[in-house]
């Protein structure tokens, strides 16, 4: 059985270690997983999440797991950017479960949920060079492409009105 929920205090590494595997998958850089996760983890990518509480949940936000059989595949969240903005961050699932919609059941249930909290649109960077799946999936979904810049240079702005 697969479902989407809440993320539990306990299962942040594992959560972690599907963005980490998703990611080595799609950027690489590093000889194994193990060293790309010691690589990133020491540069304090996905710190915010050790910290679930504060950063997602006080935040306006929810964070949430995508679990099939006990074993989480997939993570997506949301946080407040402002009153009525939020920002979708983590949308990763394991490449094993890609076209089965579970992706498209992730960002029902996050839309609903920032509908829910009062956000009138929703926003993301995503990398559109190496994440051309995503930013295909997002425009499916009717994010547009928006001026606003992130954290990386490289990445690009997206949005959709809730």
């Amino acid at each position: 059985m697969i479902e989407i929920r809440p993320i539990q205090q306990h299962e942040i590494q594992a959560a972690k270690r599907v963005i980490f595997t998703v990611a080595f998958e799609i950027f690489g850089g590093a000889d194994t997983l193990e060293e790309s996760i010691a690589k990133f983890s020491a540069q304090g990518k996905l710190s915010e999440m050790d910290d679930m509480q504060k950063n997602y949940f006080e935040n306006g936000g929810t964070f949430l797991v995508t679990v099939h059989n006990g074993r989480i595949i997939g993570t997506g969240a949301i946080r407040r950017v402002k009153d009525d903005v939020c920002e979708l961050k983590r949308l990763w699932l394991l490449s094993e479960y890609h076209g089965q919609g579970l992706g498209y059941r992730m960002m029902q249930e996050l839309f609903r949920i920032a509908r829910q909290k009062g956000y009138k649109s929703m926003r993301l960077f995503t990398d559109p060079v190496f994440q051309k799946r995503a930013l295909e999936f997002y425009k499916r979904l009717g994010f547009y492409q928006i001026q606003t810049v992130g954290d990386d240079p490289d990445d690009i702005g997206m949005e959709i009105a809730l």
